[in-house]
């Protein structure tokens, strides 16, 4: 049996009252206060979350870049130091291994950042395709991960004493750029990027120095009413902007076209990447299905795996779906068949079905742009 795996903040979310659980073989904080309350702080201010258990792996060499570009869809090639790059990878069919982050952090230095669930799977990937002279280090255990979400992050961070010196570089700090710095003496890459469709960063830290850094971003935050947010919320949030979730929208079954991801797929970058024929040869034939939003009245809420039918048949699957805080309405994610969506939909749920009304995504805008 394997033993669930814990972050470095695992015992301070338990001794401040998480209600703890079992996400992707880690023990992690689903809520504090409540979905509701940490989702509306996160839209109105600020709040902090633990993801720790994301897992980074780090490419060095010559090749590490070449090595890259051959096995994401995206434009490894083009990525200049600090820049950071959102991308899938993919199998030769075309199914989404997994969705990936790839920092930057010098010509000859890559950080790859994978989904939990998938950090196996990733690495084997990786190994099994690297090239002689890149060295492949899994620095997932040793890495905390705490991202500041909300329009008060910026201003967070410029309280934080660590990071005061850093006034004028946060401020000019763009969307997708990061800083390979130093803060108190802690090692650190801290990025403009999240996963709420706010404003707001992500430090990459040693383990050891998660706890610390935790407290004093607390303690910073408490003007701008900062607070710990679970996964519960970090959830909500995402679905809200319509951000893709591995095993729901993503998966080795679809591909990046079916995805609500086909942004990140270059045909045309100068390197013969994995999948790249069969995404090609898809786009040109045209793409069945597609992830679509949808909103319902009333109080029912359709939660993933609940089927979207038309015509008395089953014409798709609900991917992901919650009752928006924001919206005060329940909102969902379906994959559905392109054809079908001129027809009246209905989402069956505890075995009536009920019509849906599809609606423009994402579901609440994003800001996270000043």
């Amino acid at each position: 049996m394997t033993q669930t795996r814990r972050t470095p903040l695992s015992d301070w979310h338990e001794a401040h009252g998480a209600r703890m659980v079992d996400f992707a073989g880690y023990l992690m904080p689903l809520q504090y206060e409540g979905v509701m309350g940490e989702h509306r702080r996160v839209r109105r201010s600020v709040g902090l979350f633990d993801i720790s258990h994301m897992a980074e792996f780090h490419l060095r060499g010559g090749q590490a870049r070449a090595m890259l570009d051959r096995l994401v869809t995206n434009n490894v090639g083009r990525l200049a130091e600090g820049r950071v790059l959102y991308t899938a990878m993919c199998r030769e069919d075309g199914g989404v291994l997994d969705d990936l982050l790839v920092y930057c952090l010098a010509s000859d230095h890559f950080l790859v950042v994978a989904n939990a669930a998938n950090r196996e799977k990733v690495f084997r990937w990786l190994d099994d395709h690297r090239d002689g002279d890149v060295e492949l280090e899994d620095a997932s255990d040793a890495t905390a991960l705490i991202a500041i979400q909300g329009p008060d992050s910026l201003k967070l961070l410029q309280q934080w004493p660590r990071a005061r010196h850093l006034a004028d570089e946060l401020t000019a700090l763009e969307y997708y750029h990061s800083l390979d710095i130093e803060l108190g003496g802690v090692p650190c890459v801290l990025s403009r990027t999240g996963y709420t469709g706010e404003k707001g960063y992500e430090l990459y830290l040693p383990a050891d120095e998660a706890v610390a850094v935790w407290e004093e971003l607390l303690e910073a935050g408490a003007v701008f009413d900062v607070a710990p947010v679970g996964l519960g919320a970090r959830d909500t949030l995402r679905l809200e902007v319509c951000y893709s979730l591995y095993g729901h929208e993503l998966d080795e079954e679809h591909t990046p076209w079916e995805s609500n991801i086909g942004w990140v797929v270059r045909l045309k970058k100068p390197v013969d990447f994995i999948g790249k024929q069969a995404l090609s040869q898809q786009k040109s034939e045209g793409v069945r299905s597609g992830i679509h939003g949808f909103q319902l009245e009333g109080k029912a809420i359709a939660r993933a795996g609940a089927t979207i039918h038309a015509g008395g048949r089953e014409v798709g699957r609900v991917t992901s779906g919650t009752f928006s805080p924001t919206l005060e309405r329940a909102i969902f994610l379906a994959r559905v068949e392109n054809s079908v969506l001129d027809e009246a939909l209905e989402v069956e749920i505890r075995g009536k079905r009920i019509a849906v009304r599809q609606v423009e995504i994402p579901f609440v805008p994003v800001r996270v742009k000043d």
